[in-house]
């Protein structure tokens, strides 16, 4: 249990993860640029970003709807890349005890990988810290994500030409930096490497659509995710 009151609780985590933060309004803003040239719009983005709330999918999804996927493949694709967070969630599953199911909701929707690890290390750093220091992480990054999004749609919006600058290629960076962020050292080498291996054959096959290959993708890398030994 935490010996911090949860308010104090959840500034100090507002406190700690505002570093991070200014990373994620970097790819936010990255995003914000690649939806307006998906032709969505401030409110459409708005709606995504507050229902969604995980910076990879929506990307992944955009990019799929850009690509000429239909939205049920956006969507399946979207999800399989978000199965991570049922491992993360069940990680710190003595968090959630006992709490009433809008806490539930509310810690699940907030939980990503960034508050999540922050949560971890300070732990190892002898703070009892716990689930209101999480929701006190994710809510900086919930307000950060979605200024920065919005940010980068008005942005885009006010640019002739975004491709004549480069813009394009903001999407391409800011997957490269999520993905990045979410690797952990030699532990993720099987699962990524069979997440690769999967993407690319279902791809190369030309017998399914690139979304289908990215959900069949995320469901094996969080299979393989899952059968690790709890040790590693």
């Amino acid at each position: 249990m935490s010996d911090a009151s949860p308010a104090g609780e959840f500034w100090s985590a507002v406190r700690d993860i505002s570093p991070l933060a200014a990373g994620v309004a970097i790819y936010g803003l990255a995003f914000g640029l690649l939806a307006a040239q998906a032709n969505l719009d401030e409110l459409q983005v708005g709606v995504m970003g507050t229902v969604v709330f995980a910076g990879a999918s929506q990307i992944v999804a955009v990019e799929r709807l850009s690509a000429g996927a239909g939205a049920a493949a956006a969507l399946l694709a979207a999800i399989a890349l978000n199965l991570r967070l049922l491992l993360v969630t069940a990680s710190i599953r003595e968090v959630y005890a006992r709490r009433p199911w809008w806490q539930l909701l509310l810690g699940a929707h907030f939980t990503t990988d960034e508050n999540w690890a922050l949560m971890l290390a300070t732990r190892a750093g002898g703070r009892h810290v716990g689930y209101w220091y999480l929701i006190g992480g994710g809510a900086c990054l919930f307000a950060t994500w979605l200024s920065a999004t919005l940010s980068g749609v008005l942005f885009a919006t006010a640019i002739p030409e975004p491709r004549s600058l480069g813009v394009d290629f903001a999407f391409t960076a800011a997957f490269i930096a999520i993905a990045r962020s979410l690797w952990r050292g030699r532990k993720d080498q099987a699962p990524w490497l069979i997440t690769i291996a999967v993407v690319a054959g279902c791809h190369y096959s030309a017998a399914l659509d690139s979304s289908w290959a990215l959900v069949i993708g995320g469901c094996a890398g969080a299979l393989a995710a899952a059968a690790r030994p709890v040790d590693e």
